[in-house]
């Protein structure tokens, strides 16, 4: 597919603070395009924004409250006059089996990473109508198979799959198009986060290749970038993801036993030590239980 100049352009980027979202933006940035950085972060978002070659600008907002992201949607309008890319990439996630899970943590990774991608679109659409633009909903390798101890952001990112899928078959006669992109495990404060507990590391670390290891950042996002410049339907952060599409039903299956297996294996483990970490992991997931804590509460006192 054609490349289309992302000079001049304006790129919403959902998640900027760190990992995918602040490369994606830089990223989007080298290509010439005007970029607004939207996340719970101000510090890092403006660390950001001073960063970027072009002109730049950030939003503190969380993309789970569609009154603060309507008000983004304006504000970015005002701001930049139009909007022909938003990234839906905004994330976070918590690991553990299912009945140890904590309530909270597991709701609120499905309320960022489908209900918040759902608030992002619903208020940039009416202005990518009028742009004819891209929407690009970062998705994961947990789109296309499901994975134990990952109960929420599996779900999460498979209803963000099958959201913006159809959605691209709802607005493309409006001239917007809906694209999904894929990455498997990437080098990001999210996964370097679920390492840190012992059993989501070695039950990661039992996958069968390529799924087992972590790749680096850098030519994943490069992919995404390009995939922008594209306007693609599907991106693939690591280039071996185009070809589970094919065999993503056997992919159910094939988990589930050997998924039990490794559970059973770990199970003697998990109850010795009370189960995995609850909350939500690495710095983004830090960020976000801050921003929703009362003040003046201790961490962990929040409900």
């Amino acid at each position: 597919m054609a490349r289309n100049s992302l000079t001049g352009r304006v790129a919403v980027v959902t998640g900027a603070a760190r990992g995918v979202g602040e490369l994606l933006a830089r990223r989007l940035a080298a290509r010439g395009a005007r970029i607004a950085l939207v996340g719970l972060e101000p510090e890092e978002l403006a660390r950001v924004s001073a960063s970027l070659p072009t002109d730049s600008a950030h939003w503190h907002a969380d993309v789970t409250d569609h009154t603060a992201m309507a008000r983004v949607a304006r504000e970015v309008g005002e701001r930049f006059g139009a909007v022909d890319v938003v990234v839906a990439n905004a994330g976070v996630a918590a690991g553990g089996p299912f009945a140890d899970s904590d309530e909270t943590a597991w709701r609120r990774v499905i309320e960022v990473n489908l209900l918040g991608s759902a608030t992002t679109a619903r208020a940039f659409l009416p202005a990518l109508i009028e742009s004819r633009g891209y929407l690009l909903q970062i998705a994961s390798l947990a789109a296309l198979t499901p994975a134990p101890m990952m109960s929420a952001y599996c779900a999460s990112k498979s209803g963000v799959e099958a959201y913006a899928h159809a959605l691209r078959a709802e607005v493309g006669h409006q001239g917007v198009r809906v694209g999904v992109a894929y990455l498997s495990w990437t080098d990001t404060d999210m996964v370097r986060g679920a390492d840190e507990d012992e059993v989501m590391r070695e039950l990661r670390g039992r996958l069968p290749w390529p799924a087992n290891r972590t790749y680096p950042l850098e030519p994943a996002v490069e992919r995404i970038a390009a995939g922008v410049e594209r306007r693609s339907f599907h991106v693939y952060g690591q280039w071996w993801l185009r070809g589970m599409q094919s065999v993503r039903g056997l992919l159910p299956g094939i988990v589930g036993r050997v998924g039990q297996r490794e559970m059973r294996r770990f199970a003697p483990r998990l109850a010795a030590a009370g189960g995995t970490r609850t909350g939500l992991v690495g710095a983004g997931g830090a960020a976000d239980e801050r921003a929703r804590r009362p003040s003046g509460a201790e961490p962990g006192t929040e409900r």
